[in-house]
């Protein structure tokens, strides 16, 4: 009957939103694109200021280059305002371009695609554009509002939605759980403990999937920006008397022998028969489980008698527009990005690379509607919070509940992480962020440390230092950040003296320093280049 309810009620609001979006979108501004060699454009608005040919850099990820390069020759052939692109279109992917940007924002992408958790460093390091008024309407009124959300810091909006389909839900092998058990936590799990096969649920090592059982006893971990985007206050109630009742919950999972902490869709292949993840493997899981492979929402688990549906996160990819010198260059990219993250223009994605709309009509079409991965997302949609800005520390915070929960042994141990957990989340906001720290493999990848082993330290002329040892690992690998922060703009790339001792090809587009070998360096920062010394 609960999921009855719940396809229902995202049939309501289907139906609802196909009502409401039935007007035309303005061509320059996301309309139907015309077809490739179409009618030639229309004339120039009289007078328009933005006339003119423009050389841009474009960012997309590989899959969307060709399409890209179509729709932008598409918007200079019908746009009414006399614009002409000359666009060099890159493939970048949208989970590096952050990093990139920030390396260099002048030799940056002019537009570019990135996922919402990479907005708020992006809008601190000024590589968004803020939106006017007009686009940040248009934004509003025609996309998910937990995109717009995601693009939002303070009342300002900084970046266009791109897609809504970066969230979870369970995928499930047919053949071995009943369609009868798809509801219950605890009827999945002994599904798989009576069949031998894997519960594959990344809920012991990711805080993204972590949250779901917090989300479903209704706890929150919502972060406020400022309106430059930096982290002003967060309002967390994981450890509290909910937040105990989801950690019961998780340990019912995390301590069967049925469990394993992976989201993989090659799990199926290695005897699973749950997996949770996206619509990212559906191609590769339809293709192992065949007429097998079912997916749905997540389930409910049991606490003292009540159910509690696991709740998730819903995330997105965004567009950003470099700030531009030239005010009218500017304008006229605001222009070309509103119209690739178009009702139009979405749909072709969706059509072409089956990317899940931002765009409310979109998603209210059929054709997404029909679709197994994106239904079953839109369906967990009921229960998804989401991903707006969160600190870049609070990723390595959250993911140790899952070992302490795993590890605990009665209610005190529980109530123990959550305390742990509370004081970490807490020490974020006396981070120094005028301070330095080589944040890497010999740390642990702790970008919030709180000890005082790998910062630099002040040497009074300008100059910042640290010694030290870098152990033998797979991966010898870190960068120089503001506690707290993921920053890349002191990283390989920075480097003048030293770069033989480090891994070119290990670098990446993370700008990463990646040791050739173990040993003892010192590292010295002098405000623009990095110096590396071998003891």
């Amino acid at each position: 009957m609960k999921k009855i309810l719940a396809m229902l009620l995202v049939l309501a609001m289907v139906f609802a939103l196909a009502a409401c979006g039935q007007q035309a979108a303005p061509a320059a501004s996301g309309g139907a694109p015309a077809a490739s060699g179409g009618e030639a454009a229309p004339a120039a608005q009289a007078g328009s200021e933005l006339a003119g040919t423009y050389d841009i850099l474009v960012w997309t990820g590989e899959a969307a280059v060709e399409l890209t390069k179509k729709q932008i020759a598409d918007f200079n052939a019908n746009n009414e305002f006399g614009i002409t692109f000359n666009a060099e279109v890159n493939p970048v992917s949208e989970a590096t371009a952050a990093d990139q940007m920030l390396v260099d924002i002048d030799a940056g992408a002019d537009l570019y695609c990135f996922p919402q958790d990479q907005f708020a460093r992006l809008v601190q390091a000024n590589a968004l554009a803020k939106l006017g008024d007009a686009a940040k309407a248009f934004v509003r009124e025609n996309n998910d509002p937990g995109v717009v959300a995601a693009a939002t810091t303070g009342d300002e909006v900084y970046a266009y939605p791109l897609t809504s389909d970066n969230g979870y839900f369970m995928y499930y092998d047919k053949s071995v759980i009943p369609e009868a058990d798809v509801d219950s936590l605890e009827a999945l799990i002994k599904d798989c403990e009576d069949n031998n096969k894997i519960f594959a649920f990344e809920a012991q090592t990711s805080a993204w999937y972590i949250v779901s059982w917090f989300f479903a006893t209704g706890c929150v971990s919502e972060w406020t920006t400022d309106s430059d985007g930096n982290f002003i206050s967060v309002n967390d109630n994981f450890n509290s008397d909910n937040g105990l009742v989801a950690v019961k919950g998780m340990e019912k999972l995390l301590k069967s022998p049925c469990h394993k902490s992976s989201s993989a869709a090659d799990e199926f292949a290695n005897g699973a028969a749950i997996v949770v993840t996206g619509t990212w493997a559906y191609e590769d899981i339809s293709k192992i489980l065949g007429d097998n492979m079912g997916a749905t929402d997540l389930p409910s688990f049991e606490v003292d008698g009540k159910e509690y549906h696991l709740g998730s996160f819903n995330g997105c990819k965004l567009m950003g527009v470099k700030p531009q010198a030239d005010a009218v260059k500017g304008a006229a990219l605001h222009k070309l990005a509103q119209y690739l993250t178009g009702e139009a223009c979405q749909m072709e994605r969706f059509n072409e690379l089956s990317w899940g709309p931002a765009n409310l009509v979109d998603q209210a079409s059929p054709e997404v509607q029909a679709n197994p991965g994106l239904s079953a997302l839109l369906l967990q949609g009921a229960y998804s919070r989401p991903q707006g800005q969160i600190h870049g520390s609070w990723w390595n915070i959250a993911n140790v509940i899952g070992d302490e929960v795993k590890a605990a042994s009665s209610e005190d141990d529980l109530k123990a992480a959550l305390q742990n957990y509370y004081n970490k989340i807490n020490d974020l906001f006396k981070l120094d962020a005028s301070a330095l720290l080589f944040v890497g493999a010999w740390n642990g990848w702790n970008n919030a440390d709180d000890a005082d082993t790998y910062y630099l330290t002040d040497n009074g002329d300008g100059t910042f230092s640290l010694t030290l040892d870098v152990p033998a690992s797979d991966y010898m690998g870190g960068r120089i950040v503001s506690p707290g922060d993921w920053g890349a703009d002191k990283g390989f790339a920075q480097v003048t003296d030293g770069a033989d001792l480090l891994n070119a090809d290990a670098a990446g587009d993370d700008n990463n320093i990646v040791f050739n070998e173990a040993g003892n360096y010192t590292v010295t920062w002098d405000g623009a280049a990095i110096t590396i010394v071998k003891n």
